[in-house]
C-alpha cells in the first residue's frame, strides 16, 4: 500500500509527458498569427483605414511576441520594437497570401 501513491504518481507523470509530446507534435503545425491577424496586418501595411478591430488585432500579435503594455518597462521603446520585429518575421513567414481588407 505504501507504493500505491508512488505508482499513481508515475502513471500521472507518464500521462502528462505523453500529453506534452502530443502537444509538441501539433505545435510544428502551429502558426503564431491567426488568419484575422494576417489580414489586419496586411491591411495596416497597405495604409487601409485604421479601425479599432485592426488595432486590437495588432496589439494581440505584439502581446504574443512578448510585449506587455500594462507593465512598467524601463526598456521602452526597445521592447516594443523587438516585439514588432518578431511580428514582422512571423508575418513574412506565415502571411504571404493574406489579402488586404
Amino acid at each position: 500500500m505504501k507504493n500505491l501513491p508512488k505508482k499513481w504518481m508515475l502513471y500521472a507523470l507518464a500521462f502528462s509527458l505523453a500529453g506534452c509530446a502530443a502537444g509538441a507534435m501539433q505545435e510544428g503545425a502551429h502558426t503564431h498569427l491567426s488568419e484575422t491577424q494576417c489580414r489586419d496586418l496586411a491591411a495596416l501595411r497597405n495604409n487601409a483605414p485604421v479601425t479599432r478591430e485592426r488595432n486590437q488585432s495588432q496589439l494581440a500579435a505584439l502581446e504574443k511576441a512578448g510585449y506587455q503594455p500594462w507593465r512598467y518597462d524601463p526598456y521602452y521603446p526597445r521592447d516594443l520594437q523587438a516585439a514588432q520585429h518578431q511580428v514582422d518575421r512571423w508575418y513574412e513567414a506565415e502571411c504571404q497570401h493574406a489579402p488586404p481588407n
